[in-house]
């Protein structure tokens, strides 16, 4: 039987506050980079609610959901461990609810970041992949009414996937 071809499904907050955006530098297998608060969908959450999670546990900040700003694939291949890997990130635009500054960051997180676009294209060689980039100019392009969102509800979760009632606004 042949190998079967599982690209890793991933979720990614995209937040904007004040002309910057959220970011975390965080400790990978490539060493230290920069990234949206992203990681890949849980068992039993829809594809916002990992998004809206993935934000609160990698940055301490609790963000909603409005739309989903795209959906990307990329593959990667570490420089160190030869690991190819293809992700299917689902990018969600996000608005900030409130920071949690009690709240202990996951491990590998080294700090949560601010940064403008400005800051960002100068400093892509750090970015974790190039979708990093691609979600922001994407935004950008979004909030000057040059490109449109996805409703939430687009992207559909069944019932069967769910481990408990649906969180409120996250379908």
């Amino acid at each position: 039987m042949a190998d079967i071809w599982k690209p890793s499904v991933t979720v990614a907050a995209i937040v904007e506050h004040d002309g910057k955006f959220l970011m975390v530098e965080e400790h990978t297998t490539d060493g230290v980079k920069l990234n949206q608060p992203a990681g890949h969908l849980d068992p039993g959450e829809t594809p916002a609610h990992g998004a809206a999670r993935e934000a609160l546990e990698e940055s301490a900040w609790e963000v909603q959901p409005v739309g989903l700003l795209g959906i990307y694939l990329s593959r990667y291949t570490s420089s160190r461990t030869g690991e190819d890997v293809t992700y299917l990130r689902f990018a969600f635009a996000a608005s900030v609810i409130k920071h949690h500054t009690d709240r202990a960051l996951d491990d590998g997180i080294i700090r949560t970041l601010w940064m403008t676009p400005d800051e960002l294209r100068a400093s892509q060689s750090e970015h974790r992949s190039p979708l990093v980039m691609r979600c922001v100019e994407e935004f950008l392009d979004w909030k000057a009414g040059k490109r449109p969102i996805m409703p939430l509800e687009h992207v559909y979760t069944h019932e069967s996937v769910l481990k408990g009632p649906m969180p409120p606004g996250l379908s």
